[in-house]
């Protein structure tokens, strides 16, 4: 019960806020509430606040005591969603599927599928010696066991 009325809050925040989305959203049987969120343009501390705020006020502890943590999708974390993809094109990332690993940049992500690129050194077709190719690859997401976004200084 307690979980369902915090979504609800959740959604009415991300309603008013379009570029915010939920990640995941857990209570434990301590009544701890956990929710992960993520945005198109990043999240800010006020956005963690706003959405904190959102659903503290409007639940009374003389009901139930509980706990609450708001926080967004660390950079370390792996994609879930198809929106974090969108929001990732352009940058480097580390994809696992069941039988591969890829290393490459997000050119492309739909709610379908992601298409990588990357340059790899291979022998030549003929003579000796390597030359660089281009290569892509496009993943379904059914495909993907992880990805994260490869963090580079």
């Amino acid at each position: 019960m307690l979980k369902e009325k915090v979504e609800k809050l959740a959604d009415k925040v991300f309603e008013e806020n379009k570029s915010l989305f939920l990640i995941s959203l857990e209570v434990n049987s301590g009544n701890h509430i956990k929710v992960v969120l993520d945005g198109d343009q990043g999240v800010s501390v006020n956005d963690c606040i706003l959405v904190s705020r959102a659903i503290e006020h409007n639940l009374d502890r003389e009901e139930e005591d509980f706990s609450l943590e708001v926080t967004s999708a660390g950079v370390s974390e792996p994609l879930i969603m198809p929106r974090q993809y969108k929001k990732n094109i352009g940058r480097r990332l580390k994809v696992k599927t069941e039988n591969d690993k890829f290393e490459g940049d997000l050119d492309s992500a739909d709610d379908n599928e992601i298409k990588l690129s990357w340059k790899a050194r291979e022998p030549k077709p003929v003579g000796k010696g390597k030359h660089t190719v281009q290569k892509e690859v496009v993943l379904p997401y059914s495909d993907i066991v992880e990805a994260k976004v490869k963090i580079t200084f």
